[in-house]
């Protein structure tokens, strides 16, 4: 399920959203139009999801993504879902308020260029965190790219 998640909510979700509009409203490929969906959904849903769920349940991030055995760090892990709740929620009403959507792309840029160089750092990765890595990185790149090309 995670993969799918992640697959859905980093790359296919966004990549259909910007080729819909693109073909159905003939709108150009530009900058900020993909940073509105970048936005909405590798930032928005994603970050949603993820905190939500790093809210209930964060044995789940601690332990099996991150691999953590004990439950010293769940604390933390649950503070990190309310601040990816708090971002996942501008991301997704940026949808409706246009104005919002250059500033959550760089936030949502820096904290997955963060966390990705931060998975990328640590030497016993598993699998899991290595799809958070590389995910994180590509999500990283197209937000800091399209705030960059588009400010």
């Amino acid at each position: 399920m995670y993969y799918a998640v992640v697959v859905a909510f980093m790359f296919l979700l966004p990549l259909l959203s910007l080729a819909v509009e693109s073909l159905a409203a003939g709108a150009a490929i530009t900058a900020a139009l993909v940073a509105k969906w970048f936005v909405f959904w590798s930032v928005g849903w994603r970050l949603l999801l993820a905190g939500s769920k790093q809210i209930v349940q964060p044995r789940y991030t601690a332990n099996v993504i991150l691999g953590l055995k004990t439950d010293e760090a769940l604390i933390l892990v649950r503070e990190l879902g309310f601040a990816n709740v708090a971002m996942g929620v501008l991301g997704v009403l940026s949808l409706w308020q246009p104005a919002w959507q250059l500033a959550a792309a760089l936030a949502g840029g820096l904290f997955y260029a963060m966390a990705g160089v931060s998975h990328l750092l640590q030497g016993h990765r598993n699998r899991l965190e290595n799809v958070a890595m590389v995910s994180d990185l590509f999500a990283a790149a197209v937000l800091l790219g399209a705030f960059v090309l588009a400010f």
